[in-house]
């Protein structure tokens, strides 16, 4: 018998997480390699927002899925215990309000509080995954993943962006020995500095100790984010000019990010142990994401985290069946597949930046982002190619989003 999974959601419509996540749980992850079917079953939706374009209703008559009212209603099934086997948490999207942060307030804190209310009240724990950060402020994110320890519930959270395409191919392997490494994003700071921030951490946090958490960040913006590329923060414009030079025509204009970025906007990371890194978003110049490094004999190492299967030959989003196949495994094992603690600090790093930017952009210390853990030395599920190129089969069919 299949395991159930409840499918908490705050909106469902199409281009959504839930369209490109929850989709693949009811039709399938089409990889480079083969069109894998579910081994999982969704039992359960709970919608916090329903507009025009709602797909869950159709989706609920199609595939005999019930719509409960509450979130406590779909974990038990309308009885009184919990009755599945694991959660998705997608608090993405919706008419939620924005802080004088530019801070998209997703209530993925009061969706995690009801979940582990009912597995406490039902003596057990199951296997959670919660879809980006964890939270906008640090003392929710701490306690979610605080919270799901308690009571032995798996916990994995985070971006698609760390099992997207790599072009070329790029893992460090445990214990390099770096000394500093940059990411570059685009888009707004909230939702797409957090991408950024996954694809720097998920790679950094393999370096020689393992990862130590970060004592201070910084964001700068616009001009004097350029000066300080040109004075002491030539590290990280000649790692950035790195990262940019893997990406082609299709995700990067021809010429310098200075002549098309108006407005850069750059997170300074000063990590514990010395090690120096940052995110760097170039809004008008790059369309995708890359990352460079330099080890301590100074060479430099580059890629491209391509995410171009967007709407491409191989369907909307096919980087998330990757992310679903791995949350799907720890479904099925009870062990996440990678850190928690990983989202945890980018969640945190997230918050600190965008504290910086709005109090002026001040070096904010951050002693509470002392998140020490070692990377898992490998993930079960990942693209197999530099590019994508396999197989062209998109959970839904076009009329369905």
């Amino acid at each position: 018998m299949k395991k159930k999974i409840a499918a908490l959601i705050t909106v469902y419509r199409p281009g959504s997480h839930a369209d490109v996540l929850v989709g693949k749980y009811l039709q399938g992850f089409p990889t480079d390699e083969a069109f894998n079917d579910p081994r999982v079953e969704i039992v359960s939706f709970y919608i916090d927002q329903m507009f025009e374009d709602d797909m869950s209703r159709d989706l609920s008559e199609r595939f005999g899925i019930p719509i409960y009212p509450s979130i406590v209603g779909a974990l038990t099934l309308g009885g009184k215990q919990l009755a599945v086997d694991g959660v998705l948490l997608i608090g993405e999207h919706g008419d939620y309000a924005w802080n004088e942060k530019e801070q998209h307030l997703y209530p993925r804190r009061h969706f995690m509080e009801q979940i582990t209310g009912v597995m406490a009240t039902s003596g057990r724990g199951v296997p959670i995954y919660n879809d980006k950060h964890l939270s906008w402020r640090w003392e929710d994110a701490k306690w979610m993943a605080d919270r799901a320890v308690e009571l032995g519930a798996p916990f994995m959270a985070g971006s698609s962006l760390p099992v997207c395409w790599r072009d070329p191919f790029l893992e460090h392997d445990l214990d390099t020995p770096l000394t500093e490494a940059v990411a570059i994003g685009f888009s707004g700071l909230d939702i797409y500095g957090f991408h950024t921030l996954e694809v720097l951490q998920c790679m950094v946090e393999r370096r020689a100790g393992g990862e130590t958490g970060i004592a201070a960040v910084t964001c700068l913006e616009g001009e004097a984010a350029w000066a300080h590329g040109r004075g002491e923060g030539k590290w990280w414009k000649e790692l950035a000019e790195a990262a940019c030079e893997t990406i082609d025509e299709t995700g990067r204009q021809v010429g310098s990010m200075e002549e098309h970025c108006d407005n850069p906007a750059l997170f300074l990371l000063e990590y514990r142990d010395g090690f120096k890194g940052a995110v760097l978003m170039l809004n008008g110049y790059i369309t995708e994401l890359g990352y460079a490094s330099r080890g301590s004999a100074g060479q430099v190492d580059a890629t491209w985290f391509k995410c171009q299967g967007h709407g491409g030959p191989i369907g909307a989003y096919a980087h998330f069946s990757y992310l679903g196949l791995n949350v799907e495994e720890m479904f099925l094992t009870g062990q996440a597949q990678y850190p928690l603690e990983r989202t945890l600090l980018t969640s945190g790093a997230l918050e600190a930046a965008l504290t910086s930017r709005h109090e002026g952009y001040v070096r904010l210390e951050t002693p509470w982002l002392d998140v020490r853990y070692r990377s898992f030395e490998k993930l079960r599920w990942r693209p197999t190619a530099p590019s994508p190129t396999g197989v062209s089969l998109d959970p839904f069919p076009p009329e369905k989003g």
